[in-house]
C-alpha cells in the first residue's frame, strides 16, 4: 500500500513542479525557523544547530535547478555529506541528553528527514521533460539520450541497450 502511495506522490510532483519547489522552499524556512528555536528556547549544541542551518542553505542551493538535479553536482554530494554529519550529531546529542521520544522523533522527522525526502521524491521529475536543446543536424531523440556527445550513450539507456543485444540479437541489415 505504501509502494502505491509513494508512486502517486511522484506522479503528483512531476505534474506540479512549480507547487512542489514552492512546497520544498516552506518546509526548508520551516525547519530553518524549528531549529533556530530549539537553540533560543532549548539550548540544542551550537554544533548541531548550525550544521543544520548549513544543510538548509544547501538545500536552497538545490531548489535552485530543481526539478533538475545532477546526482554529481557539488551541491548533491554535499547535501548527502551533511545528511550523514546532521544525523551523527543528532545520535550523539540524544544518547547524552534524554528526550522523549515523541519529541526525538520529531525532530528527526521535522530538521533531518523530511527534506531529503522530498528531494529524493522529486528526483524522477526532472526525467519525462521534452529536450530543449540540440546541435545542429542532430535528430531531438539522440541529442536526447548522448545530452550532445555523438556516440556516447550515458544511464539506463547503457544498460537497456546491452541486455537488448544480449537477449535479442540485431541482425545487420543489407540495402
Amino acid at each position: 500500500m505504501s509502494a502505491a502511495g509513494l508512486y502517486y506522490l511522484a506522479e503528483l510532483i512531476e505534474e506540479y513542479t512549480v507547487a512542489t519547489s514552492r512546497i520544498i522552499k516552506y518546509m526548508i524556512w520551516f525547519s530553518t525557523a524549528v531549529l533556530i528555536g530549539l537553540y533560543v528556547f532549548e539550548c540544542f549544541p551550537t554544533s548541531m544547530i548550525g550544521v543544520g542551518l548549513f544543510t538548509n542553505l544547501v538545500y536552497f542551493g538545490l531548489l535552485q535547478t530543481f526539478p533538475f538535479i545532477m546526482l554529481t553536482s557539488p551541491n548533491f554530494i554535499l547535501s548527502c555529506g551533511l545528511v550523514v554529519v546532521n544525523h551523527y550529531l543528532a545520535f550523539q546529542f540524544f544518547a547524552e541528553e534524554y528526550y522523549p521520544f515523541s519529541e526525538v522523533l520529531a525532530y528527526f522527522t521535522f530538521c533531518l528527514w523530511i527534506i531529503p525526502f522530498a528531494f529524493f521524491v522529486s528526483l524522477s521529475a526532472g526525467e519525462n521533460v521534452l529536450p530543449s536543446t540540440m546541435q545542429p543536424g542532430d535528430d531531438v531523440v539522440s541529442n536526447y539520450f548522448t545530452k550532445g556527445k555523438r556516440g556516447k550513450r550515458l544511464g539506463i539507456l547503457v544498460v537497456f541497450s546491452f541486455i537488448k543485444e544480449a537477449i535479442l540479437p540485431s541482425r545487420q541489415k543489407i540495402y
